[in-house]
């Protein structure tokens, strides 16, 4: 990533001056070295989200706001819970540690209202990441970056009718999350055929298996299954082949196994939010702000998606991919 950086700086800044040029290839070369690139203070940066234990989704969110860091000569902390009272718990004790900035995503946005509240009342600045696009402004974040999950839903749709799929599970795995609900909403708006949701307990992949493997088995009219998680598509393979359904799996997020599964066409298309970017443009944004009071998106969220992955695409993102930030 370190020597990707620095090719794009030395690039970019072909046209400047020696030294302005000079300067920034020695930036890029002290990021590459993980040491800062930049001379402001040693701030604290909290990231408080809605994953649960093991979910290769956030670990990717992670690994972008970790290298943003690196660059910007942030302390990093972070934590999460899937439990919204327990996410919200974290959230007081960043408040309570005086942190400099607060990134958090509101999947359960009613119990982190009253937190978020806190926070910008103590004078922490919050961006919103990933879940929350509605609420972030009115909870008096300065911006949510992510996808909306409506629109996103929406593509889902429109990949399902150029398909020619007709009768669809979408598959929820977290009950309680606004965002789930608006992805299979956004789905059931722009596609033609019919479309009916399962809800299963994401924290037991067995139960996820079962649970798909028993709806494919009893209506084996069901022609694609759509999940919204990574490592959930790869239980929806292994539910339709025991299940002798011929439907497609098509899931929301992309990861490793997702890429390969695509290239191997036991997927039919995945959904990609680029979680690598929402981490990174996180900490970049609060250290954007803090260091010149810098805001993006004029109100409206900064979009890191929806983009539709085939496998066409798949092999063009295998190298990253597997090393862990697509």
């Amino acid at each position: 990533m370190g020597a990707v950086l620095a090719a794009v700086l030395a690039a970019s800044l072909a046209g400047c001056s020696s030294t302005g040029g000079k300067r920034a290839e020695e930036r890029a070369a002290q990021a590459a070295e993980g040491r800062s690139a930049v001379n402001t203070p040693r701030w604290t940066f909290a990231m408080v989200t809605h994953s649960g234990d093991g979910d290769t989704f956030w670990d990717i969110v992670q690994k972008g706001a970790k290298q943003a860091a690196v660059k910007d000569n942030i302390n990093f902390l972070y934590s999460h819970s899937d439990e919204g009272q327990q996410q919200a718990e974290l959230v007081q004790t960043a408040i309570d540690k005086k942190v400099d900035g607060l990134i958090v995503s509101l999947a359960k946005p009613d119990s982190m209202k009253t937190v978020v509240a806190k926070a910008v009342k103590a004078g922490i600045p919050v961006i919103t990441v990933n879940s929350g696009s509605a609420e972030s402004k009115a909870f008096g974040a300065l911006t949510h970056i992510g996808q909306d999950e409506s629109i996103a839903g929406e593509a889902v749709g429109d990949e399902l009718n150029e398909r020619k799929r007709k009768k669809v599970l979408c598959v929820l795995h977290e009950q309680g999350n606004v965002g789930h609900e608006q992805r299979c909403a956004g789905a059931k708006k722009t596609f033609d055929g019919t479309m009916q949701n399962l809800y299963v307990d994401g924290t037991n992949m067995p139960d996820v298996q079962a649970s798909i493997e028993a709806k494919l088995d009893s209506d084996q009219d069901i022609d694609a299954v759509v999940t919204l998680g990574a490592p959930f598509a790869a239980a929806a393979v292994k539910a339709k082949q025991t299940a002798g359904s011929k439907a497609e799996i098509d899931t929301f997020d992309l990861n490793a196994s997702v890429a390969t599964g695509l290239q191997n066409k036991t997927l039919g298309f995945a959904v990609d939010q680029q979680p690598y970017l929402q981490g990174y443009e996180a900490v970049d944004l609060l250290w954007l702000y803090r260091y010149n009071q810098n805001v993006l998106g004029g109100g409206l969220p900064v979009l890191t998606g929806p983009q539709v992955i085939t496998s066409k695409d798949a092999d063009a993102l295998a190298e990253y991919t597997n090393r862990g930030t697509r």
